[in-house]
């Protein structure tokens, strides 16, 4: 074995130190994730602080819905995004010495192999999770799974497989192996670890025409129970459609799990609006928990729910606010001090495409008595709009919120003091010229300086990551950077 690969194997950053000597002393590496970006030579580069840890984003690197995809804990926090060919990348950065690692490939997404790897799928995004031994999995690459990983008996099938990657050592991003523990049926991943170190894994199980899902692990993930359906899919009988959901998973209080979800009117070819056939038409916000402790879910005012959840049973149970005729596209769900939900959902006015249109950050609260709210979070805003919030007291409500402003890509501060009635500037965190951003929900345990992932998308591949607090973007060396060269396991 050389010394590279000895290097690479025991000694992350004594790889570092190695690849940073042969960028100064001129020598040339293959493979380099960044390598597209240089000019014809790594000695060419002037060394400089930039505000993006990677630039090999591809696609829609990020998405609120996969989470987290970024944890802080003992000092680093690890990010994770969807880099070349749809693979999951891991990436850390250590607060106290300011140094960046990574980013590595965590695993091979069958996602970005399909049809020559020249279509983005975007649905395999990575969902990280830190369990109590301190290894760090990753979940990634299903868009529900395919029929040669056989029959799917919660639903149908698309494209990819769901997977499960580890690391082979605890809090070490440098090597990882794929578990197979996990069914292939999945998308959308959201991982929650409970207080007694149980972790749940929640995720479509399979494409449009699927339940939701859940699989219970209490060994640290190396063994995940059969999956448990909470929200059912099923033919409709009015319409030419078939129920389906979008969901967003979230630690409550205590042992409770929250999910808040909307309602995905699923219409066969030829038939909807305008005899559109299958568009992404959503309505509705829904709220009920989870308590892992009893086993029993809840509506918000404490009703027992049977599992799984229709939707005439959600309508009747578990519904906080019908939206009209604007389409939804789900967000994320939090708990204020008292204890009672609050739901980001994004809504629009479909104005005849395929996703029906733009769609704005909206929030909406429980009072202790009734639902309320609905009002942008962005005021007199038409355009796309996504945010995660924080809320301590009911009234008291911040969101980082991405949205487009004269051409700029822009990420603010927008604060309510009055419950989500009315939102108002506070700071703008990051701004970029003939852009788009693509945003994580916020970081597991995140501190004030490493709050949210944002991706700034210009074109498909080639996209700028960056680690956002509230000072802005936590910078990096381009020198540093560009000879960060992800392992090829």
């Amino acid at each position: 074995m050389n010394l590279n690969k000895i290097l690479r194997k025991n000694s992350p950053s004594g790889y570092k130190a190695l690849l940073t000597f042969s960028v100064i002393s001129g020598l040339l590496f293959t493979g380099c994730a960044h390598q597209e970006s240089l000019p014809n030579t790594t000695t060419n580069i002037v060394d400089r602080q930039v505000g993006y840890f990677a630039d090999n984003g591809v696609g829609n690197p990020l998405a609120i819905v996969q989470h987290p995809a970024g944890i802080h804990q003992n000092g680093i926090t690890y990010v994770s995004y969807q880099g070349p060919k749809e693979d999951p990348y891991i990436a850390s950065y250590n607060h106290e010495t300011r140094e960046w690692l990574g980013p590595f490939r965590a695993g091979i997404s069958e996602l970005g192999r399909r049809d020559g790897g020249k279509k983005f799928d975007n649905h395999g995004k990575p969902t990280m999770l830190i369990d109590d031994d301190g290894y760090i999995h990753i979940f990634y690459g299903g868009h529900g799974g395919q029929a040669s990983n056989g029959k799917n008996t919660l639903g149908n099938t698309h494209h990819g497989a769901n997977k499960h990657a580890i690391s082979k050592r605890p809090y070490d991003i440098s090597q990882w192996e794929d578990i197979d523990n996990i069914t292939p049926f999945g998308t959308y991943n959201q991982a929650l670890k409970m207080d007694n170190g149980d972790i749940y894994l929640f995720f479509r199980h399979g494409a449009h025409r699927s339940d939701w899902v859940y699989q219970k692990s209490v060994d640290n993930g190396r063994t995940f129970a059969s999956p448990v359906s909470f929200l059912k899919h099923k033919r409709r009988t009015d319409i030419d459609a078939v129920d389906s959901w979008y969901a967003w998973a979230g630690k409550g209080q205590g042992d409770n799990i929250i999910v808040s979800y909307d309602y995905h009117v699923c219409w066969d070819g030829g038939a909807g609006i305008n005899g559109r056939g299958h568009t992404t038409e959503r309505h509705d916000v829904y709220f009920m928990s989870f308590n892992t402790k009893t086993g029993e879910w809840s509506n918000v005012e404490g009703e027992k729910l049977k599992l799984p959840i229709t939707r005439e049973v959600a309508d009747e149970k578990t519904l906080a606010m019908r939206t009209g005729e604007l389409w939804t596209f789900n967000g994320s769900t939090h708990l204020d001090q008292q204890g009672q939900p609050h739901i980001a959902i994004n809504a629009g006015i479909d104005k005849g495409a395929k996703t029906g249109g733009p769609k704005q950050t909206r929030h909406i609260r429980w009072n202790g008595n009734k639902w309320v709210g609905g009002n942008k979070v962005v005021s007199q805003y038409e355009g796309v709009s996504r945010g995660d919030f924080t809320v301590r007291d009911p009234e008291n409500i911040r969101y980082l919120t991405a949205y487009n402003q004269d051409n700029d890509a822009v990420l603010s501060w927008r604060q309510s003091h009055d419950g989500g009635e009315h939102f108002v500037e506070d700071k703008t965190v990051l701004r970029k010229a003939n852009a788009s951003f693509a945003i994580s929900a916020f970081i597991k345990d995140a501190i004030p300086d490493a709050q949210m992932l944002v991706a700034e998308k210009v074109s498909d591949e080639g996209i700028k990551m960056y680690l956002v607090g509230e000072g802005g973007a936590v910078t990096r060396s381009l020198v540093d950077l560009k000879t960060a060269i992800p392992t090829s396991n």
